[in-house]
Parts: structure tokens; sequence; C-alpha cells
């Protein structure tokens, strides 16, 4: 059901759009808040206005905002390629392929983790939302990789516990085009949702606070292969930061790739694989480890770029 809200443009938000005036207000995409100015859900002082009009401090909003999206349900089916790495009365390791996201969400209708694992008899905790019962932290659906879901209810709390206070480990490999300077770092610079509404991120002023540690383990004409290990977890945070540091994953178009070397090299996504996670389990207190191998594609595209060099 739609809900009207009525309120004035507070003082911060006095000279913008007001696209960008009802995104920040509601937390909606400037896309979303675009579309719905267009069909006229939104009046300044009983007015219908353009989403580019620049709007004043005390000016009278009237909004008529969507309903709030229905969760998805997951699809218990199995999932091709999904293999399971470890498996016991409190934890499943799996190692995610890509075209899978980590649970279902709203626009998304492919695989999922959770429903792969439903559908293939395995049970999981149903701490969390109805749509991500047992899913303690995500990769994105073309990020290859460990991931580990919660089965009990312990392991739920601990292991969202342990990600939120970054007591595991989580490494991942990337091939990134050029040279890094240095050849080892850090970046320490926060990300948001970028500016735009396309649903990038980016490196924002203000955004939640991101820190991503990198070093190179090998060096090639065209590109080179890191070793990364995540301190947060922000949504595309690899590939953020790296972009950000003119040096985008191989293939990630989305973020400033170059499409000639993703073609040259074979990539259609981007290069950008989750090779271990390890975390104290959760029933015993031992320190684990599980990893992956790289997926046939990236393993083609790094031997592909290896021989140019």
């Amino acid at each position: 059901m739609s809900e009207q809200r009525s309120l004035p443009v507070p003082d911060g938000l006095a000279g913008e759009r007001l696209d960008a005036a009802i995104s920040r207000l509601f937390g909606l995409s400037r896309t979303r808040a675009a579309e719905m100015i267009g069909a006229g859900d939104v009046l300044v002082d009983g007015t219908a206005a353009a989403k580019s009009d620049r709007v004043h401090a005390g000016a009278w909003l009237d909004v008529t905002l969507p309903p709030p999206p229905t969760a998805p349900v997951p699809v218990a089916e199995p999932v091709p390629g999904m293999r399971v790495l470890h498996e016991d009365d409190d934890i499943v390791v799996v190692d995610k392929p890509i075209g899978v996201a980590a649970h279902p969400t709203v626009g998304w209708n492919g695989p999922t983790v959770l429903g792969g694992l439903l559908g293939s008899g395995h049970r999981v905790a149903t701490s969390g939302a109805a749509e991500r019962q047992g899913i303690v932290h995500r990769l994105d659906a073309n990020t290859s990789g460990v991931m580990v879901v919660a089965k009990s209810e312990g392991a739920y709390s601990w292991l969202k516990r342990a990600f939120k206070e970054r007591t595991v480990e989580k490494r991942y490999h990337a091939l990134v085009q050029g040279h890094p300077d240095p050849l080892r770092g850090t970046v320490d610079a926060p990300i948001d949702r970028h500016p735009s509404g396309d649903g990038r991120f980016a490196v924002v002023a203000g955004g939640k606070p991101s820190v991503t540690h990198y070093d190179t383990v090998e060096a090639f004409r065209a590109a080179s292969l890191l070793d990364i290990r995540l301190e947060t977890g922000r949504t595309h945070q690899i590939r953020v930061h790296m972009a950000a540091l003119r040096h985008p994953c191989v293939g990630d178009l989305l973020y400033g790739a170059d499409p000639t070397l993703a073609a040259r090299l074979g990539v259609t996504r981007q290069w950008l694989h989750a090779v271990s996670l390890a975390f104290e389990h959760p029933a015993t207190g031992e320190w684990v480890q599980f990893t992956s191998d790289y997926p046939a594609d990236l393993d083609t595209a790094l031997n592909a770029v290896r021989g140019e060099s």
C-alpha cells in the first residue's frame, strides 16, 4: 500500500536537484526518485515539478511513496556447479560458482546459494529474515569462491558477530589492469552508493568505512595478480577500491575495465575470486580455513595474460 508523506525541505538540502533531495530524504536511488517525480508522485508547494528543478529550504513536499517490495522467497533447487567443501552440524562451506547470488533479493531471478542448499537437502539456520536464513556474509553473484552458511542457531550468532568484529580472515585474488604503485598497500576509503543511482558503488565522503589490503603476487605486461585481504565487507568493496586506484579488475566493465583486454582474455565478468576463508569454528573455537581453486574461466584468462608476458 502506498504511503503519503508531507514535509518541508530541510535547510541542508537547499539548492539540491529535486531528484537528489527525494533520494536523500527517503533513502531511494536517484533513478527511483526520478521515476516518482515523472509519475507525478512528488509535488513541491502543491505543484508538479521537474526532477532537475532546484529546491529551496522550507518548500513543502507532498510525496507518494511506493509500497515496500515483497521479500522474495528462496527457490529450493540444486545449483549446478556449487560444491560443498565442508559440512558439520554447525556450518556448511560452499565453493560458489558465478551467476549465483547468496540469497534471493528483489530483482534477482537467478539461482542462490541458500536455495541450492535447501534444494540439495541441507539444513540451514532459521535465524535472520526468511529470504536470508543462515546467510552470514555474501559474495557478488559474479564473484566465485568460498562462502560459509550457518546451520545451527548458535553458529549463526557466532559468525555474524565474528564478521562484524572483523575476526574472520577473508582473502581474495584479483587480476587487475596495470601495475599498482606501490606494489603492496592499503586502501582506506569510505564507500557508499554512487550518486548516479545506477547500482554502482563508489568512494564517497561520508560513506561507510572500508579498508582493503593488497599485495602483488605476480606482475604481467598488461595486468597484475593481487592477493587481497578485507578488513570490512562492503558491497563491491574490492571492485570499487581497485577502480579508485585506476586499476580495475580485468573484465569489470561496470567499474571502468578495458573491454578490449577482457575480450582478448575471454573474460566475461570481473576477474575476482574468494580464495580462502578462515575463522574460529563456532562449536569448537578451533581456527579453521577453507580454500577454493580458480574456476576454469579465470584460470584460462590468467594463463593467457601470463602467456602474453
